[in-house]
């Protein structure tokens, strides 16, 4: 049995969830409440590959919200996560995804230190971030998307925002060995890392957002900020490719400028309808079809059997990990979204 913890974009999004979920008790509850709330098992779910194979899987509603970091209620952000993993692991699950914010705050606040969760002791081979994945998808959306509208590869510059974070280094891995990509322009908070990652690179040129952001054909957001972010449309070059690898994911609602073309980043679309409800809760436009890259690698590890933590820690992430789960991802029916 695979499993998926997540968490709602914000306190009103919970909050008009709560009775969809099942738990009409928490509708009219403040962020207090939330951070005190433990977390559920709200959703069955169903997958079939297009090999036939059948598996089931559980969500499990971590409670938590990006407001609890916005408002620095770390301790709140933590326990929630932690919690939620030994929730799934009580209910035997084999594989788990930490989707969203949930592999972050694991990360950033270096939560494997904790590994007693009062009567749990955490495998954490139970468990994947889906990073491999989601880091595939965003490349393939890349490749396949930039010719849809002229943008030729080998002449166009690529800004990667976020690049020293997971996801983001192992897309400038893969973009940087798999394509030939003529310019990339690397943005991160941390000059260091970005120092190092330059390095092993070999190339990529050091800047902030806005002295990328004109310069980019192709823009690739997968920088985690709780609160969101906002680009002025009219510093992008007339032709623009922007995929979205943030959650949750707005910028298609900020910029709508004509010649700007905004993809969900990091969302794959299955073949075959899912049994589940938890897509239409955080709005996907098909819900029984698209589902987060980061989802899809613990069902595609229960298909595979690979119970282990395929993705997991920071900037691990290789170019053949990446061939190994896209590979898998294309047997079962997974492909990127294109629209």
């Amino acid at each position: 049995m695979f499993g998926l913890i997540g968490h709602l974009t914000s306190l009103e999004h919970a909050q008009s969830a709560a009775k969809e979920l099942g738990y009409p008790e928490y509708a009219d509850q403040g962020l207090d409440f939330w951070c005190s709330a433990p977390p559920q098992i709200v959703d069955d779910i169903t997958v079939t590959s297009v090999t036939g194979q059948k598996i089931q899987g559980k969500y499990v509603e971590s409670c938590f919200l990006p407001e609890m970091l916005a408002t620095r209620r770390i301790k709140a952000a933590t326990r929630k996560v932690v919690n939620a993993m030994a929730h799934a692991q009580k209910h035997g699950i084999n594989i788990t995804a930490l989707g969203g914010f949930s592999s972050i705050i694991f990360e950033n606040f270096n939560l494997q230190q904790i590994q007693q969760i009062r009567n749990v002791k955490l495998e954490f081979e139970r468990f994947t971030t889906g990073n491999t994945h989601t880091a595939y998808i965003i490349c393939k959306q890349v490749e396949q998307a930039a010719p849809r509208l002229n943008i030729e590869l080998s002449k166009a510059t690529v800004a990667v925002c976020g690049a020293t974070g997971d996801i983001g280094s192992a897309v400038c891995r893969w973009l940087n060995s798999r394509t030939d990509v003529a310019d990339l322009l690397l943005i991160a908070r941390n000059q260091e890392r970005l120092q190092d990652l330059q390095a092993e690179l070999g190339r990529g040129k050091i800047m902030d957002l806005n002295e990328a952001l004109p310069q980019a054909d192709i823009v690739v957001w997968v920088a985690s900020m709780p609160k969101g972010m906002e680009i002025d449309p009219l510093i992008l070059k007339p032709t623009c490719l922007l995929i979205d690898g943030g959650y949750p994911k707005n910028l298609s609602t900020q910029i709508q400028r004509s010649g700007v073309h905004v993809l969900k980043g990091g969302i794959v679309e299955h073949s075959l309808d899912i049994e589940w409800k938890i897509m239409s809760i955080v709005n996907m436009d098909s819900p029984a079809r698209h589902l987060f890259a980061c989802f899809a690698e613990s069902m595609l590890l229960e298909f595979e059997r690979w119970y282990t933590n395929f993705s997991w820690g920071r900037n691990r992430i290789t170019v053949e990990k990446m061939d190994e789960i896209g590979r898998v991802s294309l047997k079962h029916g997974f492909r990127p979204l294109l629209v």
